[in-house]
């Protein structure tokens, strides 16, 4: 997995990422008030490492630790975990009136808790915690928050007597030397320097039972003093200067415990706690050479140090560091028991170092490991294995440099961009630097608003804008002063960020995990890690002083080749000491704008030569030469650091036994930080190693002649591989390294809702979960938010399948490869430009394509669909498009292109796949869900191509092309599309969305002109279908058809739509309008069939939607179905069938017009009863027509006609006025009446008008009305009698006989008498009168007889029958003379 590890370390920093640390603070109060002239103490720190976190991964104690720091009266405790976030971590307890001494805070744990003991210079404290262990369900960690053992610090009771105690102020700490341990009995003892000389012990009970505190004084002396009454030494006299304690340590052991210090005077010295005696001294000047400069009885040595450690394997360990004026040493001593009072000492190695100030040393079982400060105030970090270096030589530690403390604004670039970029850049500046330089920069308060990572940099970009602008006093200005300005306030807070950054930087200790081996430096503000350096790193940062021989460089297994690997090295040293800042800085943009770095190395090459006042090319040339197989050391480097790889991270379980705490290794938010920047530095390391070698493969090209020994064959195999496999090196190392440095951006929820969605339409529900992205987290780089999502579990996954992990160390160094691996372009995996895309990291996603695009053609066709992703999340679709293009021709190709298209599982299941046509889909699919129609069209048609023999494929094309156009409106496309689809299911489908759209749309003339071609059938039963189920008044499918079929002359289908559409009308809908459409209806069917010649014009009367074939069995109320209705033989409707037809539904309409509760009724209603109907609101005239039409006698209509006019003949005014109603709705055509008149006149004029219009039948309809009048006792009108004279005079006179009128039947006599006589022939409708040559005449004789009759009974009518004879007399003997004349004419 790893590559081969050097024996040095480099140091990784971890930055809390909240601008302000979340302490929860906790007061103690035992010192009642301050002590007058109290010492003021250094700051110290420390940390505890759990018993159960050395190799057990499946423990919640595992990779966690406690760290501590004491300044002034306060200690804050961080508890923190690799393997989860812990809430409630952090704690800061203070102390009132008191100072923390160095080195008197401890951890310990127990097996049910986990003890904090603190020592004060007038107290020492105990606070208990529980364990990890005892606070969850189960010891294997389940969730990725999980609460901290300092949770409930806050409830305790921390001022009791169990938990605290004052110390004598006679004891009072003197200087800065303490250590407190915890017996397995639970007492709790704290070693504090006596200010007299020895070490005082404070012991604190485990329980109350056991009494109170207790304090011993250990002594020089072997005396045994038992202090009882508080009795101090001073009071004895017993001061000794030279024995003041330096500095001190303890461990416990069976039932004692020992207390070892280095004094002033050189001197070690061990007590035993229970015996309260020195059972040990050493002069430490015994281990020490004269050279060191150390004299007996000299400078006092206030800069010793002690370190204990203990294994089972080694027993007890101490390492003193004896601090000299011409460098330390540290003397590493095995404690060895002499006798059963007496102890004696080994010695195991002894280690020289140059440095002087010594910060803090930790010691483990085989390893020292040292601190150190140089006089540039730098962090110097050494270790040594003491068991088995024995020429003590230091293992080197590369230490993480301070910023840069100026920055370098390139002409092109804002300078706010550029400090923004600088300032809140991952590795830079933690946040409590830049918080406390933005208070002091802008003066103002110290609580910021927004303590967010995106809040922190508005604020300090609106410090900048108000600082510029409060000291700009004039109002207009050059660019030139301007950018001036903007670097000057800008350097100003830079330079503060800087300064605090630097302080919070500063060293306090050195912490070693004794199982583990995690070695941490905890500084001021924040912790960091030792993590193990490369071999090839390790080589190419390593000073000459720490430079191995070329039999150790781990590298190649012939000597002959690590020497010339050892000579490269060289050489790459020097060339890396010869590039300035501005070349570096030169290559470094040549790359970030993707240009060609052997273009730029032959440019840096010449600027090198243009300035070489060093001769630093000889030197080169010279160390070249020394390089006897220069392309075999060139090519062992190159594998060294390239990271090509054929592994396969699979998507299965970690491993069958693996548990939760497994899968969560590594996963908290430190961790996470510290993976992610150790990579960082990686990548550094090697572009800069790459760099170098493009830079000396150049020179060696210069330079062949002298450099290459093997002639023509080793410059071609430089020219045309290793250059390249450099320049390839270079970007890809480049790439890594600005992808670990890029920070994300915020994402809003909508974007992230439809990257959801184009995800789902790509069918990669199964990419990389979405971060959580919190703004008060802080920043995120690119591969933080990788690893998070997904690289780790990946990692993970790999890591456990193929071998248990050794140590922190060597699994911290393969977590570190393996994810260089996974962001490795060359490399076939594709995870992390697919996290980038599910977590809307669109532009660093171009940015990363654009980077990898003109050298990389590994995964080309997915960083093309990458690409195209990102183009349209800015709405650049044609951009996209084309990229979705270009990257067919690797779909059968690449895996994620594979996985894309399922073309892994249909080789799995060895089926014939067409990923190219897959392909297709998803891309087509996504478009759909972006909303661009246009591009949908133009991809479908060029799938076509691909398409070309399979059926489906192009219905399904066919299919999309025609609903896209369609939603366009581009009605003639879609046709098209209809038209070529090939599979008819599709395709009428299709031709059913198309007629509904455009029904929808009213856009019906394209819909009706349209050819179909072999299509007309069917476009006829979908609008048929259409019609018969939608609502009969919204939609108009039945005119759309009506339309369809004339435009095509089919007027017998034309004229049948409108007849099935009035049909239907009066069937189902009820209303006013229904009735108009219906009569519109019938007008439509009678002109087509008028339009067809006369012997086809009929029609097939339509059957009803229950009784055709294929119609939905019917159910009752019950449920039961009912039975299917009795077929009915076809019905032939010709024009005239039509025209009944059209008045019936006219009538229907006057009526509901005029009457709408009738109307209701009327729907449904024969002939017969809609007569009836209409005679009952008024309507005589529609009752005329459908008397006409439908055949019925008319008598009905002249009997309700004269009972209204009698009606009105008698009624009032208000009678008068309703009948206008009714009398409007009987408008006579052709009389106009100028002279005002009532409506009783003309009720009457229109009785009249009815009478004349039916010539034929008038003696019986005015029969009908003269009845009605005199039933009534309504004298008849005059024109209605004369009518009746001329019409037929004999049934007027039988009518007054019915009803005994027997003056005006002989009146009526004696009138058709005269009239026959000659005497007003035309008034009783006589064609000529009574004479010889005229046509016969006659009398009624049996009416006449009756009324002389009767007349001749009656008395009073004598009179008149008397004058009735005689007119009859003289009618007769007229009738006589006629007749002799005719017949004397024969």
């Amino acid at each position: 997995m790893a590559g081969s590890l050097g024996g040095s370390l480099m140091e990784v920093c971890v930055f809390e990422r909240e601008a302000v640390q979340g302490f929860r603070e906790v007061q103690i109060k035992i010192a009642s008030a301050a002590a007058p002239g109290a010492v003021k103490f250094a700051d110290s720190a420390g940390a505890f490492h759990y018993d159960g976190g050395g190799g057990n991964l499946n423990s919640v104690t595992s990779n966690r630790f406690i760290t501590w720091s004491a300044s002034g009266d306060a200690v804050e405790l961080v508890e923190r975990w690799l393997d989860g976030n812990l809430l409630n971590n952090a704690v800061r307890l203070r102390f009132a009136h008191c100072r923390v001494v160095p080195g008197g805070v401890a951890v310990a744990e127990t097996p049910d808790g986990v003890v904090v003991l603190v020592a004060t210079d007038r107290s020492v404290h105990r606070v208990p915690l529980p364990h990890p262990k005892r606070m969850y369900r189960s010891d294997v960690a389940t969730e990725l928050h999980m609460q901290s053992v300092l949770t409930d610090v806050a409830s305790l009771n921390l001022e009791d007597s169990l938990h605290a105690a004052a110390i004598p102020a006679a004891f009072t700490p003197a200087g800065g030397a303490a250590v407190a341990w915890l017996t397995p009995e639970g007492d709790a003892h704290y070693a504090l320097a006596s200010p007299t000389g020895g070490v005082v012990v404070v012991t604190l009970p485990a329980n109350a039972l056991q009494g109170g505190v207790s304090v011993s004084e250990l002594k020089r002396s072997s005396v045994m003093r038992r202090l009882s009454g508080w009795i101090p030494s001073a009071m004895r006299g017993d001061r000794s200067a030279s024995d003041c304690v330096a500095s001190v340590a303890a461990r416990a052991l069976d039932d004692d415990s020992l207390v070892v210090a280095v004094c002033h005077d050189h001197k070690l010295r061990v007590w035993s706690l229970k015996d309260e005696v020195c059972v040990l001294e050493a002069d430490m000047l015994d281990y020490v050479p004269l050279s060191a400069g150390v004299k007996r009885g000299g400078a006092a040595g206030s800069g010793h140090r002690v370190r204990l450690t203990s294994c089972a394997a080694s027993g007890l360990r101490l390492a003193v560091y004896v601090a000299a004026p011409r460098g330390g040493q540290f003397v590493v001593l095995q404690l060895l028991a002499a006798d059963g009072e007496r102890f004696g000492l080994e010695r195991v190695s002894s280690l020289f170092s140059a440095q002087e100030n010594l910060v803090d040393f930790a010691l483990t079982s085989a390893d020292l490991w040292a601190l150190w400060l140089d006089d540039a105030n730098n962090n110097v970090v050494k270790y040594v294995n003491f068991e088995q270096n024995e020429s003590g030589q230091w293992n080197e530690v590369f230490v993480q440099p301070p910023p840069e403390e100026e920055v370098h604004i390139a002409e092109d670039r804002d300078p706010r961009e550029t400090y923004l970029d600088a300032i809140f850049s991952p590795l830079r500046f933690t946040p409590a630097a830049v918080v406390k330089a933005l208070q002091i920069f802008r003066r103002g308060p110290s609580v910021l608003p927004d303590v967010s990572w995106e809040g922190l940099k508005k604020e300090v970009t609106l410090a900048v804008q108000n600082e510029l602008q409060s000291s700009v006093t004039e109002f207009e200005f050059s660019q030139e002063e301007y950018r001036h300005l903007q670097v000057e306030f800008w350097s100003k807070l830079y330079a503060c960020c800087l300064q605090y950054q630097e302080v919070l930087a500063t060293p306090l200790a050195i912490s070693v995990s004794p199982r583990s081996h995690m070695a941490c430096l905890l500084k001021k503000g924040f912790v960091s890690f030792l993590l193990p350096c490369f071999a090839v790193d390790h080589l190419y940062l390593t000073s000459d002083d720490f430079f191995p021989s070329g039999d150790d460089t781990l590298l190649a297994e012939e000597s002959s080749l690590s020497a010339d690997v050892a000579a490269l090295l060289s050489c790459l040293r020097l060339l890396r000491g010869g590039v300035s800042f501005e070349m570096a800085d030169h290559i470094e943009k040549a790359l970030r704008y993707a240009e060609s770095p052997e273009t730029t190395a032959n440019i840096i090459l010449d600027k090198m030569l243009a300035h070489d006042n060093q001769n630093l090319m000889e030197q080169i040339e010279c160390k070249l030469q020394d390089v006897r197989n220069l392309t075999a050391a060139v090519s062992v480097m190159l594998r060294e650091v390239d990271l090509e790889t054929d592994l396969e991270f699979g998507e299965g379980p970690v491993s069958p036994g693996a548990s939760v705490s497994v899968r969560q290794l590594y996963s908290s938010a430190t961790a996470v930080s510290l993976v992610c920047q150790a990579l960082s530095h990686m990548s550094r390391t090697r572009m800069l190693l790459c760099r170098d070698m493009l830079l000396l493969l150049k020179i060696s090209l210069r330079h062949e002649q002298s450099v290459l020994s093997g002639g023509g064959s080793q410059l071609l195999q430089i020219q045309q591989e290793a250059v390249v496999r450099t320049s390839q090196l270079l970007s890809s190392y480049f790439l890594l390294e600005h992808v670990s440095r890029s920070v994300n951006v915020p994402v809003a929820d909508d974007a992230i809702d439809a990257n959801l969605q184009q995800l789902n339409a790509l069918h990669l529900n199964d990419a990389p979960a979405l971060t959580n992205y919190n703004a008060g987290v802080g920043c995120q780089s690119a591969v933080e938010m990788f690893y998070q999502s997904s690289g780790r579990k990946l990692i993970i996954r790999h890591l456990f399948s193929q071998s248990a992990v050794v140590n922190w160390s060597d699994t911290m160094a393969n977590v570190v490869q393996l994810l260089a691996q996974l962001l490795w372009p060359g490399n076939p995996t594709f995870h992390f430009p697919e996290c980038l895309m599910a977590n809307c990291q669109y532009t660093q996603l171009q940015d990363y394509v654009r980077l990898i695009s003109p050298w990389c053609q590994v995964n080309a066709g997915s960083c093309r669909f990458m690409l195209a992703q990102c183009y349209l999340a800015s709405g650049e679709g044609h951009k996209a498009l084309q990229c979705f293009l270009e990257a067919v021709t690797e779909v059968e190709q690449e895996e994620f292109l594979m996985r894309l298209t399922g073309a892994e599982d249909a080789r799995a299941a060895e089926a014939p796949s067409r990923p190219v046509l897959h392909y297709y889909n998803k891309v087509l699919r996504l478009l759909e869900d972006v909303g661009l129609p246009e591009l949908v069209i133009q991809l479908a048609t060029l799938a076509l191509v691909e398409a070309a023999d399979d059926v489906s494929s192009q219905a399904a094309l066919w299919t999309r092309i025609f609903k896209h156009h369609l939603d366009l409106g581009h009605n003639t496309e879609a046709y098209q599309a209809l038209i070529q689809n090939p599979d008819s299911s599709t395709q009428l489908d299709c031709l059913r969305q198309l007629v509904v759209v455009l029904c929808e749309r009213a856009q019906l003339h394209d819909l009706v002109h349209f050819p179909y071609f072999n299509l007309h059938d069917e476009v006829v039963a979908i609008v048929e279908s259409r019609a018969r189920a939608v609502d009969l008044l919204r939609h108009n499918y039945y005119e759309l058809l009506y339309a369809f079929h004339i435009c095509r002359h089919n007027y017998r289908k034309a004229g049948t739509v409108m007849l099935e559409l009035a049909l239907r009308l009066s069937r189902e809908v009820g209303s006013v309008r229904s009735l108009k459409k219906q009569v519109n209806c019938f007008l439509a069917a009678i002109n087509c069939m008028r339009l067809i010649r006369p012997e086809y014009a009929w029609m097939v009367l339509p059957v009803p939607q229950s009784e055709r074939p294929g119609a939905s069995p019917k159910r009752n109320l019950d449920g039961d179905f009912v039975a299917p209705p009795v077929k009915r033989q076809v019905e032939i409707l010709e024009l005239a069938d039509l025209e009944r037809e059209l008045t019936t539904a006219e009538c229907r309409l006057a009526l509901a017009q005029h009457r709408p509760r009738a109307g209701a009724a009327a729907g449904a209603a024969d002939p017969r009863e809609l007569l009836r109907l209409l005679l009952d609101a008024g309507l005589f005239m529609c009752a005329r027509r459908l008397c006409d039409v439908s055949r019925l006698p008319l008598g009905s209509l002249f009997d309700a006609l004269t009972f209204r006019c009698i009606k009105l003949q008698f009624g009032g005014e208000e009678a008068q006025n309703e009948a206008w109603l009714w009398l409007a709705a009987n408008q006579l055509p052709s009389v106009v009446n100028t002279k005002e008149c009532s409506a009783a006149d003309e009720a009457w004029r229109l009785l009249s008008w009815f009478l004349s219009e039916f010539p034929t039948d008038g003696a019986l309809h005015r029969r009908q009305v003269l009845v009605q009048l005199l039933s009534h006792g309504v004298p008849a009108p005059d024109w209605l009698l004369k009518s009746y004279k001329e019409v037929d005079p004999p049934a007027l006179l039988r009518l007054y006989l019915n009803f005994d009128l027997l003056d005006a039947a002989a009146d009526l006599v004696m009138e058709y008498v005269d009239a026959l006589l000659g005497r007003g022939h035309s008034r009783f409708g006589v064609k000529a009168p009574l004479s010889a040559c005229s046509p016969s005449v006659w009398l009624p004789y049996t009416a006449i007889d009756q009324l002389m009759a009767t007349l001749k009974n009656a008395q009073s009518n004598r009179a008149l029958y008397d004058k009735l004879r005689d007119k009859l007399a003289a009618y007769h003997k007229t009738v006589e003379q006629t007749t002799k004349i005719r017949l004397a004419s024969r």
